[in-house]
């Protein structure tokens, strides 16, 4: 007799036979049981306030200079806003999704039993014509980088992302190996990000876990810097917690508590002029005095507008003409933490952050629960891109995932499983990293410093016939570290910095300067970089 199986809601937990129970807080997350998170990193204490987006703040005129002289900068570090999503779990990211290839790039096909291994079926793989049309491939090139047509992550971006957004996005994928089930992967590359010159507004540094790297995945452990660690966002309440302007926001309006402010400042620097602390280090004393009192004043002047920070007062996210609907934002948890971070990262608020999702270990089960997943996901992955577009701010977002996944011979023929192989178990050996790159400026051109032929700088590595990645064809494709390595050159790479990479790391292990043209996707973004 055959045996109905259960079919689950896209958030009940996964339950694997072949699983040890969930002990530690990352199972709980992979398996769906906890719902994942949303980082933000953001600059260390004296970085505060350098936000590239925000015009001057119209404090008197008097106090511009010692602004300027307390660390209160108008402009900031300048760099393209950065968000990395992570699917917990082990996702398929290669082949169903975006399309690997062998040496010749993304259109150096697979054969048939390689696609197989990475969930399609024979007649869906993109080197056959489509039968519904006669014409055309299984591939989707709307974001520069090659997806298969019917990708569950593409057909969310296009649920979220407009047309204009999508003709100013471009993409690479990274074949790249990862170990199944385990926390020791350490894929989070925000403090490198970081480390690279990603800086954003805010104090306090902003995130939705208590972790260490702020997500699900670790951070490598020589990029790890205690002064940035990220604190938890996953809400409204989160971001809008993030800024207290006191009391005195409320009982005057926003103007005029900055005049008061601005007094208070004045009167005290008229006191301090007259004292003397008696202590050898005098004038540093008054002048952390000073810098606190117009602080304040200036921290009063940026955020007092209760809508400079919560992204539920944002049109552009939420509402009528907003990107999410009030009942998306009200019934799914995963599109209120996108929208918290990337309102906080886009407006510069914060330079880099990670969306953590959880409950991606969907094998053992239908189709049709990994392709609902993958395709939420892709819907926050369309309107972080929308968003950005909507703000005209670059952004680079970074998809990862601890492990992956293969399929068996067993079609999913109910409408989500959309006549797709089922997926069977864990498979290191498949697993990929991608990114993409929006900029306002236009479409980011694919790297053409060196002799390749550029479109061979979309895919970084490559997998063999069979499906799984060659071992040998990147320093990243069975190192994660070096992927993280690989993910921050190409950050870098955006600004035109790339020969800052031996600076920034020097210890990395990318070799030589022909290789890292190699690992590089694109050429800087010209009229995108913020400041530029």
């Amino acid at each position: 007799m055959l045996r109905k199986r259960k079919q689950r809601s896209i958030d009940d937990p996964i339950l694997h036979e072949n699983h040890k129970r969930p002990v530690t807080r990352r199972d709980f997350i992979a398996q769906g049981f906890m719902a994942g998170t949303g980082t933000i990193l953001g600059p260390s204490i004296f970085g505060m306030f350098a936000n590239p987006r925000a015009a001057e703040a119209a404090l008197s005129p008097d106090l511009q200079a010692l602004r300027n002289s307390c660390g209160i900068a108008v402009q900031g570090a300048g760099k393209v806003p950065f968000i990395c999503i992570d699917l917990a779990g082990g996702a398929n990211i290669a082949g169903s999704n975006v399309l690997v290839g062998q040496q010749g790039g993304q259109m150096d096909f697979l054969n048939t039993g390689g696609y197989a291994k990475l969930g399609l079926p024979g007649d869906v793989v993109p080197s056959v014509a489509d039968p519904v049309t006669g014409a055309t491939d299984f591939i989707n090139t709307d974001l520069g980088i090659a997806f298969h047509s019917d990708s569950a992550f593409l057909r969310g971006i296009l649920d979220k992302a407009s047309p204009a957004a999508l003709a100013n996005t471009n993409g690479a994928v990274i074949p790249a190996r990862s170990e199944n089930d385990t926390g020791n992967n350490p894929h989070n590359p925000m403090y490198g990000i970081h480390k690279a010159g990603a800086d954003g507004e805010l104090l306090t540094l902003i995130g939705s876990r208590n972790s260490e790297s702020g997500g699900n995945s670790m951070a490598p452990a020589d990029m790890i810097d205690v002064g940035v660690r990220p604190t938890k966002v996953d809400r409204t309440s989160d971001v809008t917690g993030l800024v207290d302007t006191g009391k005195l926001v409320g009982l005057l309006d926003q103007s005029d508590a900055v005049a008061v402010m601005e007094a208070v400042q004045r009167i005290s620097d008229d006191k301090l002029d007259r004292v003397n602390t008696a202590v050898n280090r005098d004038d540093l004393i008054k002048e952390l005095v000073r810098c606190g009192y117009v602080k304040a004043a200036d921290l009063t002047d940026r955020y007092g507008d209760p809508s400079t920070l919560n992204p539920e007062l944002d049109a552009e996210i939420l509402g009528p003409g907003g990107i999410f609907s009030r009942a998306e934002f009200d019934n799914d948890g995963e599109f209120r933490k996108t929208s918290a971070v990337m309102k906080m990262v886009v407006n510069g608020f914060s330079g880099a952050g990670t969306i953590t999702m959880g409950g991606y270990d969907y094998h053992g089960g239908m189709r049709r629960e990994g392709e609902v997943k993958d395709f939420r996901a892709g819907r926050c992955m369309g309107a972080c891109l929308e968003y950005a577009h909507r703000m005209q701010v670059p952004l680079m977002l970074y998809v990862f995932s601890d492990g992956s996944v293969s399929a068996n011979s067993t079609i999913d023929d109910s409408v989500e499983g959309r006549g797709k192989f089922e997926w069977q178990s864990d498979n290191q050996s498949t697993a990929a990293a991608f990114f993409l790159v929006y900029n306002p400026g236009g479409r980011a051109q694919l790297f053409s410093g060196d002799s390749l032929d550029p479109e061979m700088h979309r895919q970084i590595g490559w997998f063999r016939p069979d499906g799984s990645v060659e071992t040998s064809s990147s320093p990243a494709a069975n190192n994660v570290n070096l992927l993280v390595q690989t993910v921050v050159l190409n950050y870098l790479a955006l600004h035109g910095e790339q020969n800052r990479f031996t600076d920034v790391f020097p210890n990395h292990g990318l070799g030589s300067v022909s290789l890292r043209d190699q690992l590089t996707a694109f050429n800087p973004i010209v009229n995108g970089v913020i400041g530029g």
